[in-house]
């Protein structure tokens, strides 16, 4: 096993009676994947034959328009370990591993693609750390050529300088446990930050390798375009992580350092006026400018505060009804 690991605390995750329970569930957000469903449930069942562990596959159809749902439900009625959920309209990865999240009885979750780039022989070796109570999340960094290798170095660079997270790659398939999930913000794309968000947490981070295959079918879904929205995503996740908590932190100090530099301009101003007998308009612009933009900062620090309560108490109430939703699916 290679990587870092964050401090944190974890517990053994004991196996459970095979016919009453899920240890690992297999998260698959599947967007137009007809193609590769069928090859990939195969491989799948073959991985999980000789495993001690009970595992389950949630797919989640992301508003295919291929026939993606019509080959689910033929696909159900061959694999016992599969269930499905549907998404009658695209919306993204994030709210697909959510909704897996919530439809899934694992005490371990795992993130992986349909489209067989990743092979499903390599999920017990993702979910095996954590079953053994060795880690709470791992991760693998991609071992093989891949079209997108520059703009995946790019931002692992930038997001192992933001964060210090002490892994290679954080963009790729990976297992937890299922309340890290409690700490991931519901926003779009933020998924690919789970394991930045997940160390803050305190849970521990190991890196293990993957190979990457080409893709067995279709087309990927990702567009140079996403590139922008992907360096402003890491920005908004390390505001999140540094200010979220304590947002006065940021505005306030920024506010009052602005609305202090004003009124020490304003005071040699005053002095240079009494002096001379004459003031310079230019001074005067740049102390009004400061005691206007330090006083909106310092607000905004304040509105921040109260948001950030709400936000607070919001998300605990997230976490109960989630539970409660988890809870009401295991007993199925």
């Amino acid at each position: 096993m290679t990587g870092g690991s964050v401090s944190g605390q974890y517990t053994h995750i004991p196996k459970r009676d095979a016919a009453t329970a899920v240890d690992v569930s297999v998260l698959v957000p599947a967007k137009d994947e007809a193609e590769n469903l069928p090859l990939f449930m195969e491989q799948a069942a073959a991985a999980f034959a000789d495993q001690p562990h009970r595992y389950e596959v949630v797919v989640v159809d992301d508003g295919s328009v291929d026939g993606t749902w019509a080959v689910l439900q033929d696909l159900a009625q061959r694999y016992a370990f599969l269930r499905l959920a549907r998404h009658r309209a695209k919306r993204g990865i994030a709210d697909a591993l959510r909704t897996g999240y919530l439809n899934a009885r694992g005490d371990v979750l795992v993130f992986y693609p349909a489209d067989l780039q990743f092979k499903p022989e390599d999920i017990p070796r993702l979910a095996g750390p954590i079953l053994a109570g060795e880690s709470d999340m791992v991760t693998g960094f991609k071992e093989g050529k891949y079209e997108k290798a520059f703009v995946s170095g790019i931002y692992n660079r930038l997001s192992r300088t933001l964060f210090h997270v002490p892994v290679k790659d954080l963009n790729s398939v990976k297992a937890y446990r299922r309340e890290i999930m409690d700490a991931l913000p519901v926003r779009p794309d933020w998924h690919r930050y789970m394991i930045v968000i997940a160390a803050a947490e305190g849970f521990t981070v190991t890196e293990i390798p993957v190979p990457l295959y080409p893709r067995h079918a279709g087309r990927s879904k990702f567009g140079l375009s996403r590139i922008p929205v992907g360096v402003l995503d890491m920005l908004a996740v390390w505001f999140e992580l540094r200010f979220g908590q304590k947002p006065l932190l940021l505005f306030g100090m920024l506010g009052a350092g602005l609305f202090a530099l004003g009124a020490l301009a304003g005071i040699v101003a005053l002095g240079v006026y009494f002096a001379v007998g004459y003031g310079i308009r230019p001074i005067w612009t740049l102390i009004q400018t400061c005691l206007i933009l330090g006083s909106i900062f310092f607000s905004t620090g304040l509105i921040g505060e109260q948001i950030a309560g709400q936000r607070a108490q919001l998300r605990e109430i997230r976490r109960q009804l989630d539970e409660a939703a988890a809870e009401r699916i295991k007993e199925r």
